[in-house]
């Protein structure tokens, strides 16, 4: 089995969706696949990620998810997710029968979003390909992945990274959409999505405590509050 690692865009403002993603990941895990935090903060301090700080930018990993494959050095698979997600299923899933001759894989969203604003008085903004890039399973060993450099990261254009610019579309492979499914963009099925995605804000805000799942995800938190309160010594 070749390697695989998961790495969940960590936002400082947002700790409790990053604890509770990673709680829900290894949850559901059949055999260990590490999971690890993004972090900006990080990238800068080991000098990865030198662009100039965004404050327009919705969350702290809008563009250094693009280095999550050179983050990973490049060894075998690897994921990037956004922080405001819920596992419900088992990540080693996905990883099953990926074509090797692809260069990155996720859920090929089309659609226009159903708010103006998102999160915590964010702007929801529009472009094509939009949420693609908020799941992708990078192959370590494609040629147009081991571009992704520091260098190449740091300098693109922020649509050239996340419109996939930097590969052909036939080396862009598609997940079924329970991989990233849209909270409140997609009409809730019968079935439980393997990854709910509370893209336009989730229970961890003030006025999104009734969101689709809401229950499911406080239910979750509540799981890992108590796993730690556990692991604590008295």
């Amino acid at each position: 089995m070749s390697t695989r690692k998961v790495y969940v865009g960590y936002d400082s403002r947002e700790d409790i969706a990053w604890q509770v993603a990673r709680y829900s990941l290894n949850r559901h895990m059949s055999q260990p696949v590490g999971v690890h935090p993004l972090k900006q903060a990080a990238l800068r301090e080991l000098g990865l990620y030198t662009r100039p700080y965004d404050s327009t930018a919705s969350t702290e990993f809008s563009l250094t998810r693009f280095l999550t494959p050179y983050v990973a050095a490049h060894d075998g698979w690897s994921i990037f997710v956004d922080c405001d997600v819920l596992f419900t299923r088992d990540v080693n899933e996905v990883f099953e029968g990926l074509d090797p001759s692809k260069a990155v894989y996720c859920v090929h969203h089309d659609y226009t979003p159903a708010n103006a604003v998102k999160m915590d008085g964010k702007a929801q903004t529009v472009y094509p390909r939009k949420n693609w890039s908020s799941f992708m399973i990078f192959n370590g060993a494609h040629p147009d992945v081991r571009k992704l450099t520091p260098a190449v990261v740091n300098a693109a254009n922020p649509a050239w990274l996340h419109r996939f610019e930097w590969t052909s579309d036939d080396n862009i492979g598609e997940l079924d959409i329970a991989w990233n499914f849209l909270e409140g963009e997609y009409a809730r099925g019968d079935a439980l999505p393997a990854n709910i995605h509370f893209t336009n804000g989730g229970p961890w805000f003030e006025h999104w405590q009734n969101v689709d799942f809401a229950d499911l995800w406080k239910a979750e938190r509540d799981a890992y509050l108590k796993s730690v309160s556990v692991a604590e010594p008295a």
